[in-house]
């Protein structure tokens, strides 16, 4: 039956040892708590023995098949093995101060490895038969090893792993020893000769000796706290027996298990004992009550080894097929921060400590370990789970074990107790507060006193939550009840983790698994309603809530400061949340510590707490200025918010404009930035060109031809451009030596002289894209050339003088044909120059006069209003009408010559001249410069005459008669 719980008187200490199990019969305790997680499920060979290492998330296992595996806990990958020998590798332990690891096998070695190098470090034969057992001196430079050669040996590596002393006396294998963690010169043996053996490491004998168990002892260990002198053990008589090493005495023996007992310990930071058996289950027994508490089988065959590590509440066990880690409870310490006092209560095991954080961290960097004193407050008589202050400080709760007890905070005096699966404090009355009695039964107490019972509209509530409602958890929903009558108020879809209220009562805050919604809490709607006795039971008071934002990612836990919340993400940031924007305040160094985990913010330090799983802490700064602004703003208290900045040192401004930027008020933004980039990236956001002018005006000298600044420049110019500012635009241009930029304004306001200047500026900065395109928009043809032949295109050169400069054709084919002998000589002879082959290069001459042309008058410019007239011309085809114009003229001279000999020609010799204009009569008849159009010259005209008579048929002819190498020369 339940003992009943009388709240007003308070309760005696518990008793320990034997006391503690009479009392415990008579009143049987509530299970322990404890959540088991599967972190790891590595199936391999048997597995003989596992270790945890202290601070990396590593697991070693001893295979029977001659392996040792590192497995990697995180990722549940192996990362590391080592091939150790062709025999069972009974034995493995992490040297971690040294990075090594020693193993012991079959073979009656002992060999060490560095486990970051993989290399051997030493190899030794140890024992004259199997070593089944290696311990690590928990300060000294010493490893003990046991075997079934019936002796222990202990090992320097201080004296190059010499064997330093040996220990005799056990009549049979020896299966395991261990060192005492509160005598570190005393350690225990266990063997199959059914004793346990206690022994000093300046002696060679044993101290005494420990008999009860019918059969041979196979494990033991210490307990870790100073407060009980015990050792358990197990054995093949499938027993598991506690001793009192300084009475000698079994205090009480353990049954449960169908099969051998291979492993036993005590766990270091919960009150449980686990023992591991041939059976293949894994069972967990209460340290205190020694109850059973829960029994673990993964269907892995036997488990023969058990380890757990001091810093975590990870258990390895070892079975037939493979390796498995489970995480029993949390790893967050047992501590509570008050953050009216800044005092920090923590439990270390049941013993209950307190420190002062103010001025604590006046001298200490951001992330550096506090140098703290604690202060003994006393022991608790359950085993601290959760530490809570109440809304004021006065009091503290400690829950474990299913009860709860109220200290006061100060002196630790004990003000109620009772049995609760859980707690919450109200956020109103100093000793309001409401438990979980049973799976359905709520109760609210008011001034420590009973006050009345809630019964939510839930089958089966998980949770209760405090603040200034009383909030009940379900599967799939989460229920909120006023603190005086327990009136209903409204039921919310989601499933909460954690609830957070501000200091107000207003805001409340929602963690789910990956994700957070901020309430609105709408306090005068609900007390009217409740004070009228207007709430339906079914629909509670609507609009009680209203959604305000949500929070993406991950809340570990967090703290209200006005309207601002700050957090740790779990991820290794903090955070604050504010007006629906969440930024980053720093990133949390966890690299030497592990993960810390936040207590609170101390507003009058202005300073974030962290504990991490040894108790150490560490703080960092967040200005409360800085949140107290942002919460002004966000309220829109414009005036409050500048009455708090002169308060706020210059060094946090530009963080402040980022969030005013965040908030939309970018021109408060750009007057409390001092951060000049971002000053710039707002004033080109507001289009304030002459502002971010200035700003860039003020780079200094050895930063003006940086990339940065170009870019900046090129971006205002950018703005400058679509503001039509073109004087602007091009002074950015010319500052970012944007050449693509300035070519463009040129040649779009028709600046002729910024063109030249840009094509002579391009070709200093080997931007030689742009001096083409700037040369070949002046129309000077001739530099384009040099400047294709310069940065060695002559192929390209070479076409380009075909089409815009003929009279270089020569030249370019020549140099051409020299840099394509480097590759091949038939290739180079097969370019044609036109000096060596014109009938290869049709009307060139008519080419070489449209150049000369072209060069005369391209200084003659059309004005841009001429454009529509003008336009047609830039279609005209040179060639063509050059062509066109020679045959008018040689038509009139034609006409003139026949005119000028019909008397003293025969008709048909006419026609034959007429018609013949390849006739020497005709040609002498065109000789003069009189007769042609335009100024054609006859040797010209002679050229396209004859270009004309030799028609595609010879010019074809001509073409295979060259020799230009067979085809199989390509």
């Amino acid at each position: 039956p339940n003992r009943t719980v009388d709240t007003c008187r308070p309760r005696e200490p518990r008793q320990s040892g034997t006391d503690v199990l009479k009392l415990a019969l008579g009143n049987p305790p509530m299970p322990l708590r404890l959540e088991i997680k599967k972190k790891l499920s590595a199936r391999s060979d048997r597995v003989k023995c596992v270790d945890l290492h202290p601070t990396e998330p590593w697991v070693l296992s001893a295979l029977y098949s001659g392996n040792v595996f590192l497995w990697e806990t995180e990722s549940s990958s192996l990362i590391k093995s080592w091939e150790v020998c062709d025999l069972p590798v009974r034995s493995c332990k992490f040297i971690a101060r040294r990075s090594q690891f020693i193993c012991a096998s079959d073979d009656m070695y002992l060999r060490i490895y560095n486990y970051n190098t993989m290399e051997k470090i030493k190899a030794m034969e140890a024992h004259a038969d199997y070593i089944r057992f290696v311990e690590i001196h928990p300060t000294m430079p010493y490893v003990l090893s046991s075997s079934d050669d019936m002796s222990m040996k202990m090992w320097s590596w201080e004296q190059n792993w010499e064997c330093t002393s040996t220990f005799e006396g056990h009549a049979h294998y020896v299966m395991m020893c261990k060192f005492n963690p509160k005598d570190a010169n005393t350690f225990a043996s266990a063997s199959l000769d059914r004793t346990i053996k206690v022994w000093g490491l300046g002696a060679h004998q044993p101290h005494f000796s420990l008999e009860g168990h019918e059969r041979g002892v196979n494990c033991l260990d210490y307990y870790p706290g100073g407060d009980k002198p015990y050792l358990i053990s197990g054995a093949d008589d499938k027993s598991i027996k506690i001793w009192d090493y300084q009475t000698k005495a079994c205090i009480q023996t353990l049954e449960g298990h169908s099969n051998n007992v291979c492993s036993v310990l005590f766990h270091p930071r919960l009150p449980v004992l686990v023992s591991a058996s041939e059976d293949g289950t894994v069972r967990i027994w209460h340290a205190t009550t020694y109850r059973a508490e829960t029994t673990l089988n993964y269907g892995l065959e036997r488990a023969w080894s058990i380890a757990a590590a001091q810093e975590s509440n990870g258990l390895a066990i070892g079975y037939d097929e493979g390796t498995v880690l489970i995480k029993l409870g949390h790893d967050a310490p047992v501590a509570s921060l008050d953050t009216h006092t800044g005092k920090l209560v923590s439990a270390s095991n049941n013993d209950i400590q307190s420190v002062s954080l103010k001025g604590a961290a006046a001298d200490h960097a951001d992330g550096e370990k506090l140098n703290l004193v604690m202060k003994d407050m006393g022991s608790c008589e359950i085993f601290p789970q959760i530490i809570q202050h109440n809304c004021n400080g006065r009091f503290l709760v400690i829950c474990g074990d299913g009860e709860y007890i109220i200290y006061t905070s100060q002196a630790l005096r004990n003000k109620a107790f009772g049995q609760a699966l859980d707690f919450a404090w109200s956020a109103v009355g100093t000793g309001d507060f409401a438990i979980r009695e049973s799976l359905s039964r709520i109760k609210i107490f008011k001034n420590f006193k009973e006050e009345l019972t809630v019964k939510p509209p839930m089958s089966a509530p998980e949770g209760i939550f405090g603040g200034a409602c009383l909030a009940v958890r379900g599967a799939d929903c989460v229920c909120f009840f006023d603190w005086n009558m327990g009136t209903f108020i409204c039921k919310i879809d989601v499933a909460p983790t954690a609830i957070y209220w501000n200091e107000t009562q207003e805001m409340v805050l929602l963690v789910c698994e990956d994700q957070g919604f901020v309430l609105k809490y709408i306090k005068d709607l609900v007390d009217k309603a409740v004070s009228e006795g207007s709430v339906a039971p079914e629909v509670g008071v609507p609009g009680a809530f209203e959604p305000e934002h949500e929070i993406s990612g991950t809340i570990e836990k967090g703290q209200w400061i006005g309207d601002c919340f700050i957090f740790s993400n779990g991820h290794g940031r903090l955070s604050y949340f504010v007006g629906g924007n969440t930024m980053t305040l720093c990133h949390l160094d966890q690299q030497g510590t592990g993960p810390l985990f936040m207590l609170g913010y101390l507003p009058r330090e202005d300073r974030v707490y962290f504990m991490d799983r040894s108790r150490n802490v560490v703080s960092y700064r967040v200005l409360l200025s800085v949140l107290q602004y942002q919460t002004a703003v966000v309220r829109c208290d414009f005036d409050a918010a500048n009455a708090i900045l002169p308060a706020i040192p210059e060094s946090e401004h530009s963080s402040i404009a980022r969030f005013l930027e965040a908030q939309g008020h970018k021109d408060v933004a750009l007057q409390v930035s001092k951060d000049k980039d971002h000053r710039f990236d707002l004033a080109l956001e507001l289009g304030k060109l002459n502002e971010a002018t200035i700003l860039l005006d003020e780079t200094p000298c050895h930063s003006q031809d940086t990339t940065d600044s170009m870019t900046k420049w090129k971006r205002l110019g950018d703005l400058a451009l679509s503001s039509c500012d073109i004087p602007l635009a091009e002074r950015c241009a010319q500052n970012a030596k944007d050449l693509a930029g300035l070519l463009m304004l040129y040649t779009a306001s028709g600046n002729r002289a910024g063109v030249s200047t840009l094509a002579h500026d391009a070709l200093n900065q080997g931007k030689f894209n742009v001096a083409f395109v700037s040369y070949f928009i002046l129309g000077q043809v001739e530099e384009c050339y040099e400047l294709l032949v310069k940065t060695n295109r002559v192929p390209e050169a070479a076409l380009f003088a075909r089409t815009f400069l003929p009279s270089h054709i020569s030249s370019a084919v020549a140099l051409w044909r020299k840099d394509l002998k480097q590759v091949s000589e038939r290739a180079a002879a097969a370019l044609a120059d036109p000096s060596e082959y014109p009938n290869l290069f049709p009307d060139l001459d008519c080419a070489l006069k449209v150049e000369e042309i072209f060069k005369q008058n391209r200084g003659k410019l059309v004005s841009a209003s001429a454009y529509q007239s003008a336009k047609d011309d830039l279609d005209l085809d040179l060639i063509s009408l050059m062509k066109s114009q020679h045959a008018t003229a040689a038509s009139d001279a034609g006409f003139a010559s026949s005119a000028n000999h019909t008397k003293s020609t025969r008709p048909t010799k006419e026609c034959a001249s007429t018609d013949s204009i390849n006739s020497e009569p005709v040609l002498t008849s065109v000789s003069s410069k009189d007769d042609i159009k335009d100024g054609i010259e006859a040797d010209e005209y002679k050229s396209v005459l004859k270009g004309k008579q030799k028609g595609p048929g010879n010019e074809a002819d001509a073409i295979l008669n060259d020799d230009f190498g067979d085809d199989d020369d390509w």
